[in-house]
């Protein structure tokens, strides 16, 4: 029953916009050709239709093929509701946005007006995504390795939490992008510019949850450790840090949304390329389609990332299985 309900959202939608008439006129439907096939805006949103219906039902069989365990299973299929409406969601805006026609244009495209700039615009739409990756990895990567060594500092040495956390506390409240006049000036190029950006408001939840964690340890552990002849270091790198990890994934993931937040911000204040210029492009000559597009990719590109990030947790904490929720 759940997967009948996962597939029918989407297959509500697929007829919709096969069978539902274009009664608007002023609709321009764009058509391609590929290796010989015609292939308009409608058919490819069909397509992407057909993939999402296919990628959930293949994905159920693999489940029972492969007798994945009941809480696997269960997750998957407490999501059937949410996708089905996702579905019928489509199939309204399909409907207001491209058939009747009833949304406000060109600011609210129809979902296979968006597909057009994904078929049209694909190598620009690519290059940039592969920019803003590259920034993005460039800046919350040294974020989130000085939030852990600054984090460290601040939690096990008192004097270093002294004199760092006032200007932990002072430079975290900061919104990133009132750095940006300083780092455009300070930073020879914009991307190191950028980098910066994101860095500096990846550091903060990282740092403060680092020191939360370390801080937070047992004193019983280190006496322990003593006792068998454990250094400083040692106490460090194999008590403090591994038990403050949980905290530390934490501010993680929390950085991660910070730092997508701020990537986008940066691209569209002075970037030469990246998903919030194209944005900016796109919005110049009106092309909100273009602009609904790069907002699809974000949205996919950052639950990646986020599901990147949690499967390193996941192994990194792998000990906490069947002990936490």
């Amino acid at each position: 029953m759940n997967i009948v309900l996962t597939i029918s959202g989407f297959l509500i939608a697929f007829l919709v916009n096969l069978l539902f008439p274009q009664v608007a006129e002023n609709v321009r439907i764009k058509e391609y050709v590929f290796g010989g096939f015609r292939v308009d805006d409608n058919l490819a949103y069909r397509l992407v239709l057909l993939a999402i219906i296919a990628y959930y039902a293949v994905y159920t069989v693999v489940l029972f093929v492969r007798k994945a365990s009941a809480d696997k299973v269960a997750k998957f299929f407490a999501g059937a509701k949410f996708r089905f409406a996702v579905g019928l969601a489509l199939a309204a805006w399909d409907i207001l946005g491209t058939k009747l026609l009833f949304l406000p244009q060109p600011f609210f495209p129809g979902p296979a007006i968006i597909m057009d700039a994904f078929i049209g615009d694909t190598k620009f739409i690519w290059q940039n995504t592969l920019y803003s990756l590259r920034l993005f990895v460039a800046g919350f990567s040294v974020g989130v390795v000085t939030g852990v060594l600054t984090g460290v500092l601040i939690g096990w040495y008192p004097k270093a939490r002294y004199w760092i956390l006032p200007v932990l506390n002072i430079c975290g409240v900061i919104p990133a992008v009132a750095w940006m006049p300083f780092a455009l000036t300070l930073f020879p190029t914009s991307f190191a510019a950028a980098t910066f950006l994101i860095a500096i408001c990846s550091w903060f939840p990282v740092a403060t949850m680092t020191a939360d964690g370390v801080q937070g340890t047992p004193k019983s552990l280190f006496e322990l450790s003593r006792t068998f002849g454990a250094g400083q270091l040692y106490q460090i790198f194999h008590i403090a840090i591994p038990h403050a990890m949980p905290q530390i994934f934490t501010g993680i993931m929390t950085a991660a949304a910070f730092g997508f937040t701020t990537l986008v911000m940066a691209e569209m204040m002075g970037q030469p390329g990246g998903l919030g210029y194209y944005i900016n492009t796109s919005k110049v000559w009106s092309a909100y389609y273009k602009v609904f597009a790069a907002i699809v990719v974000m949205a996919v590109l950052f639950s990646a990332i986020l599901k990147v990030v949690g499967a390193v947790q996941r192994y990194v904490l792998r000990w906490q299985k069947g002990v936490v929720r």
